[in-house]
């Protein structure tokens, strides 16, 4: 007689991300619960581990204790994360959060941080009494959409985004189309993003960073190949802006951060924040999500982009 076949053991990191992209916030976390009560201890915070696949919070409780937010992740996953500080810091003793140096003079004035640190891999800032990731935040504190704190919740110096609403001139809309290297699948090919929003006359400013930059050229954009890495800058850019066109990057999310109106180009296998099966998020309600049908096919996402924009130029109310 052959032996039963062995019971299947389920896949929590699969569960748990088709709950999240349901919203089923409440059974993510307790699929979370269940992946860190698994853990082995002594693997926390790992060192052999690169910084983006570490987990860092063993459960512990955290009220009244003095906690570090510690950001492994990208800009984008650490802006649309930290909108969570001032919901811990109400039930710490003292909260520091080390974060990446690109985004330390953005984060001056969020509320929550008492102390920010600059993020330095080589040399990582001292564990304290309670140590959390940022993308674990949602997690520790059982947040559900409704509990969010309000958009915005980062700002602009005013003198900053009038100097850029002069350096801009009339052009109004603003593309990125290139994702980090790690996930190309997110990018989409300038050419067929410039073709979907021109019309006579019209320019774009770029919000490109990295070497893509590059790919913006004259004259279709007030700055061409600008290779701008302050992200204060970027984010004035924005304010600047009637509109943000962009992939999945952290663009996306520092747009949404400010509250300003972004659509979001998504590939058909899309990262579990955007869910599934709706237009909006409930990150940020600015935002609009056009997604791939087809893996790899942007010509359904476009023309839905195209007309839409179309729409909104001629009734601007729309």
């Amino acid at each position: 007689m052959r032996p039963a076949p062995a019971p299947a053991v389920p896949d929590l990191a699969a569960l748990w991300t088709a709950a999240m992209r349901r919203g089923d916030m409440a059974g993510a976390w307790a699929l979370s619960d269940a992946v860190l009560a698994a853990r082995d201890p002594a693997r926390r915070d790992d060192p052999r581990l690169p910084y983006h696949e570490r987990w860092v919070w063993d459960g512990r409780d955290f009220t009244g204790r003095h906690v570090l937010v510690r950001c492994y992740h990208g800009l984008g996953d650490s802006l649309q994360f930290l909108r969570l500080l001032p919901l811990l810091r109400g039930r710490v003793a003292s909260l520091a959060v080390e974060v990446q140096p690109d985004l330390l003079a953005l984060l001056a004035d969020l509320p929550g941080p008492d102390r920010l640190i600059p993020f330095r891999p080589e040399a990582p800032a001292p564990p304290v009494e309670c140590d959390i990731e940022s993308m674990e935040l949602a997690h520790a504190l059982r947040i559900a959409p409704a509990s969010l704190p309000p958009v915005p919740y980062l700002g602009v110096p005013t003198g900053r985004i009038t100097a850029a609403r002069a350096r801009l001139a009339t052009a109004r809309i603003g593309l990125c189309w290139r994702a980090g290297d790690w996930d190309p699948g997110r990018s989409v090919p300038l050419r067929l993003l410039a073709r979907a929003c021109a019309a006579p006359g019209r320019r774009f400013v770029s919000l490109q960073r990295g070497p893509a930059a590059e790919e913006a050229a004259a004259p279709q954009f007030v700055n061409p190949r600008d290779r701008c890495r302050d992200v204060v800058e970027t984010a004035a850019l924005i304010m600047a802006l009637d509109l943000v066109i962009t992939v999945d990057t952290m663009v996306a999310h520092l747009a949404g951060a400010l509250g300003r109106p972004a659509w979001l180009l998504l590939q058909a296998d899309a990262d579990w924040r955007w869910m599934t099966g709706r237009p909006d998020s409930p990150w940020y309600p600015s935002m609009r999500l056009y997604r791939q049908r087809v893996a790899g096919d942007w010509r359904h996402p476009l023309a839905c982009l195209a007309a839409d924009l179309k729409r909104r130029m001629e009734q601007p109310d729309a």
